[in-house]
């Protein structure tokens, strides 16, 4: 199993054992109150939706899953999701990966979202010769997470409605082209 190493932390891809890590972080309202208003799911949601919807989509070999992030003492901190855009719709792009996060507030205004993203993307890109981008989404209101997205370099591209199983909601894309980050 692949594991990235930066100065301050241990990046891993999770696998379907780790229930106990997501729960734990969305415990945390605040956390969550961009995702789904800050409620806490619980364990059964954490195995019953959670899980299977990391199965769908990883793949070790594509570096497609979470990821989740330590410090170097072995603190899990959150994790980065990476798949591809519009994985769960009919026509997914395969050559424009989405990154997102979800950290502990311990970890907030410490640039551990962007360290870690940057390593991902970094790996990522030199790993796969198919990807030319990487985009996010947030809600506009996230204004720290747009932050994050500004940070690893990403621009604006459009307000849109994303569409989950449940419902439609605004949300801002943001990209970053990776094709000049191959190795030759």
């Amino acid at each position: 199993m692949t594991l990235i190493v930066t100065q301050r932390l241990k990046i891993s891809l999770m696998t379907l054992d780790d229930a106990d890590l997501l729960f734990e972080l969305d415990q945390d309202p605040a956390v969550m109150q961009y995702i789904n208003g800050g409620e806490a799911p619980s364990r059964q949601e954490i195995e019953d939706v959670s899980i299977p919807r990391l199965a769908k989509y990883l793949n070790q070999e594509k570096c497609w899953g979470q990821w989740k992030v330590f410090d170097l003492n072995d603190v899990f901190l959150g994790w980065i999701l990476i798949r591809p855009m519009g994985f769960f719709s009919d026509k997914p792009k395969l050559d424009d990966l989405e990154i997102g996060w979800r950290f502990k507030q311990a970890t907030w205004g410490n640039g551990i979202a962007t360290e870690s993203a940057l390593a991902l993307i970094n790996h990522i890109s030199q790993q796969q010769d198919s990807i030319s981008k990487f985009s996010a989404i947030a809600d506009p209101l996230n204004t720290a997470s747009i932050k994050v997205m500004k940070k690893l370099g990403m621009t604006y591209i459009e307000t849109q409605q994303y569409h989950d199983e449940n419902e439609a909601f605004d949300v801002v894309l943001y990209s970053l082209d990776v094709t000049n980050r191959k190795v030759k």
